[in-house]
């Protein structure tokens, strides 16, 4: 368990004699193929090379399953040029440029040659990260959430070193954690939780905001937790030099002293590594110490909720909580962070004391209420949030207004590719109404840019409904209820 006591290692760390093959293994760096050759046998070559990537890494997650202790000494070598293409295959084409102003299909030019250099340069010691470009995007509550846009290059190798260490990291996680990880996404968290409610005796819901986290982590303690599996320093190097690349801001490179920038491939991953020892391990084990009711437990990223049979459980779990995360250098948001009486007997509760109906809570984008069937039965209504829906209806009514002037059939393909995006995460049964009031909205808003086009062509609310059933998907939930 990790207790923070002294920073000189976390206390579960277990050296383990370091594997010589591996050792020999990582030393060697393979030979560039020739020029020569046809296309098939670039092809056959690419293939079986591809095969022997994933085969290694296979073997990487086999061993942190069998060997949970195991220490990982030996690992650049699964950083070869295959792996970096694969990296580089897998960027978003259309995404933003950081500091190097370099775009995905600018790379793609000289991709060989480019990849065989940074291959040899991340083994030789010579790469290095450049600082990432801040930008900044609007939050709900209408203030702004600052992301950092990394370098292409360091994006490539990021994403080639998270296939690596995702394969031990998976073998030690838990599964009460569903925050970018392989196989799992936000519904499976939304379902967990809206199971776990309903299944178990939750009458208390802890919502949690651990305060600008990204923001906060401390890189001695990161680092620390992640020589827990990692031992080899050449990796732990790359991670140093992302973590201290610093940010351009105002143009002024700006050093990172802490935090992990929100945006950059690997943070995901390093933050799931901080919260798995600073959090996860530590509350799994108070859930099966302390707690004597029924305890939940969910988080996806640095949103964490918990449900509780009883408020005195609750009350301790989370004085000892802003304890425990004091420990690491993080804190609670005093007035983000909230303990509400919710569950099945929630509402009669509140009832009988003359309360109005339970309290309701953010996660994921839903709010949370306690609901019941026609039938009478208890169940978690998940209802999308208002302000998130009031945000986005900004940013499309914006986007329309620069395409005012474009052709009805090129705006009408636009719009069903923003309702259908946005029908595909709110689809969730009982939000049948928002999704209604969504794509009203919206036909709403195309209708005004439509009129403002010309004075003389007034478009009717028929007129529109009918380009509004030719393009837009009508609502219908696509996400089975949670099992």
């Amino acid at each position: 368990m990790m207790h923070g006591q002294e920073k000189s290692r976390p206390a579960i760390v277990a050296k383990k004699p370091s594997n010589k093959a591996e050792q020999l293994a990582a030393e060697e760096v393979e030979g560039r193929a020739g020029a020569e050759g046809n296309a098939v046998e670039a092809d056959r070559r690419r293939a079986l090379n591809r095969g022997s990537v994933s085969h290694g890494l296979d073997r990487v997650g086999q061993t942190a399953r069998l060997r949970k202790k195991e220490r990982f000494t030996a690992l650049l070598h699964h950083i070869d040029v295959e792996s970096l293409r694969e990296a580089f295959r897998a960027l978003r084409r259309k995404a933003a440029a950081g500091i190097d102003g370099m775009e995905w299909q600018d790379y793609e030019a000289g991709l060989e040659t480019r990849l065989a250099d940074l291959h040899d340069r991340v083994h030789r010691g010579a790469y290095r990260a450049l600082a990432s470009r801040r930008v900044y995007i609007p939050k709900p509550d209408g203030k702004q959430r600052p992301l950092a846009v990394a370098a292409l290059e360091d994006k490539i190798v990021q994403k080639a070193v998270l296939a690596v260490l995702n394969e031990i990291y998976e073998a030690d996680f838990l599964g009460l954690s569903y925050g970018f990880r392989p196989g799992r996404g936000q519904h499976d968290a939304l379902d967990a939780l809206a199971v776990g409610i309903t299944s178990r005796k939750v009458n208390y819901i802890l919502d949690v905001d651990i305060r600008s986290f990204f923001d906060t982590v401390d890189h001695d303690w990161l680092i620390r937790f992640v020589e827990v599996r990692i031992g080899d320093q050449r990796i732990l190097r790359l991670i140093r030099k992302w973590l201290k690349a610093g940010v351009l801001e105002d143009g002024v490179i700006k050093p990172s002293e802490v935090g992990t920038g929100q945006g950059a491939v690997i943070s995901p991953l390093l933050a799931n590594i901080y919260l798995h020892y600073a959090f996860d391990l530590w509350a799994e084990l108070w859930r099966r110490r302390e707690a004597r009711g029924d305890m939940i437990i969910v988080r996806y990223a640095d949103d964490i909720v918990l449900g509780f049979e009883h408020e005195a459980e609750a009350l301790r779990f989370q004085a000892a909580m802003q304890e425990r995360l004091a420990e690491f250098a993080l804190s609670l948001h005093p007035d983000k962070t909230r303990l509400i009486e919710f569950g099945r007997f929630a509402a009669e509760r509140r009832k009988r004391r003359g309360l109005n109906k339970p309290e309701t809570f953010t996660f994921l984008g839903f709010t949370h209420i306690c609901g019941k069937l026609r039938s009478g039965k208890f169940v978690v209504k998940r209802k999308t949030r208002s302000d998130r829906m009031r945000t986005r209806l900004r940013a499309v009514k914006d986007m329309l207004r620069r395409r005012m002037h474009a052709p009805i059939p090129e705006q009408g393909r636009w719009l069903r590719q923003v309702t259908t995006g946005y029908f595909n995460y709110h689809a969730v049964p009982l939000n049948i109404g928002a999704l209604r009031a969504f794509r009203y909205q919206v036909v709403g808003l195309w209708l005004k840019t439509l009129r403002r086009r010309s004075q003389k062509d007034q478009f009717s609310w028929e007129r529109i409904k009918r380009l509004a059933d030719d393009w837009l998907p009508q609502p219908r939930i696509l996400h089975p209820w949670p099992q």
